[in-house]
């Protein structure tokens, strides 16, 4: 595909300040092209933020942050309405997620009401003030984060919310090798100053809908299909995955397939998203403790007793 060569230079841009965590840069980057929004679960100064910031640069996108603390308010979300007194009216004044790329920082320590203002924007793209609806920018991405460290004032994020993330992530530490490349790059300089613009917005939109037109047989349906099946059916899992979840997993593996630079998917597509689709969707029942049963490795056992379709050459 022609912008295969535009996508390699987005990833090896960020790639420069954010410092051994391929995969992972790859896989927000599949998120992005599939329109979809990022959970980032992980301890604080892993560089979110920093990978955040370059994803804005290198795309050139609007980019917009805010530290999620008890005292925010819905309205410093989605806006609010302000008398003007010379002209008599109500004037708009825009909350963060009017922008392309919104950080939530430690979403989990607002409260659920101000959770639940991002809620709409998340899935439809609008923010309502006042019966008034507004379309934020296009395109737009959410990428959320959270410390699975410490629940002492936190409110936790509701399935409902979970389920409107398109992957959950985590950067996790840095290895020796790579913690002194960190340290020696920030000497004297912040790298991030030097991430060069590869893309505009309007390139994102054209990447975006080529992502969607990327091909799947009725082979692949099936598999997402049965994928989706297992997981609300395993013994151990008393919720398994959504449909959203399942059309999730397909516009993850287009994406996939997008950056590698074809236009169908197949099966090791769907194989290396699946986890990062569903992990936070799936609830455990109760016998999965004591079978010291974890979300990733039921899905692991999932992947591995689905039979993978055999596609023709």
């Amino acid at each position: 595909m022609e912008n295969s060569k535009k996508l390699e230079q987005i990833i090896g841009e960020v790639n420069r300040v954010v410092i051994g965590k391929e995969e992972i840069v790859s896989k927000v980057l599949m998120a992005v092209l599939a329109g979809g929004h990022i959970l980032v679960e992980d301890i604080p100064g892993v560089g979110k933020t920093t990978m955040a910031l370059a994803f804005s640069r290198a795309l050139s996108l609007d980019y917009n942050r805010l530290q999620f603390t008890p005292d925010v308010l819905p309205t410093d979300v989605v806006g609010f309405s302000l008398y003007n007194k010379s002209t008599g009216e109500f004037d708009y004044k825009p909350g963060v997620v009017m922008c392309n790329l919104f950080l939530a920082d430690e979403i989990n320590r607002t409260s659920s009401k101000t959770q639940s203002a991002l809620l709409e924007t998340m899935e439809e793209g609008t923010a309502t003030v006042d019966g008034v609806t507004r379309s934020v920018p296009k395109p737009f991405t959410v990428i959320a984060t959270q410390n699975p460290i410490g629940s002492v004032g936190t409110h936790m994020l509701p399935e409902s919310q979970l389920d409107r993330f398109m992957v959950k992530l985590s950067l996790g530490y840095p290895n020796i090798e790579d913690e002194i490349t960190v340290m020696k790059s920030r000497q004297g300089a912040n790298p991030i100053e030097n991430v060069v613009s590869i893309a505009t917005a309007e390139d994102l939109l054209v990447m975006q809908k080529e992502c969607e037109s990327v091909f799947i047989s009725d082979k692949m349906y099936r598999y997402i299909a049965q994928l989706s099946d297992a997981t609300r059916t395993h013994p151990l899992i008393k919720l398994g995955i959504s449909p959203r979840g399942a059309l999730a997993l397909a516009a993850m593996s287009r994406a996939r397939a997008y950056l590698g630079g074809r236009n169908y998917i197949i099966p090791d597509d769907v194989f290396h998203v699946f986890k990062d689709v569903c992990e936070h969707r799936i609830i455990l029942g109760g016998k999965a403790k004591l079978n010291n049963a974890t979300p990733s490795g039921l899905l692991e056992e999932i992947l591995k007793n689905t039979e993978m379709p055999r596609l023709e050459a």
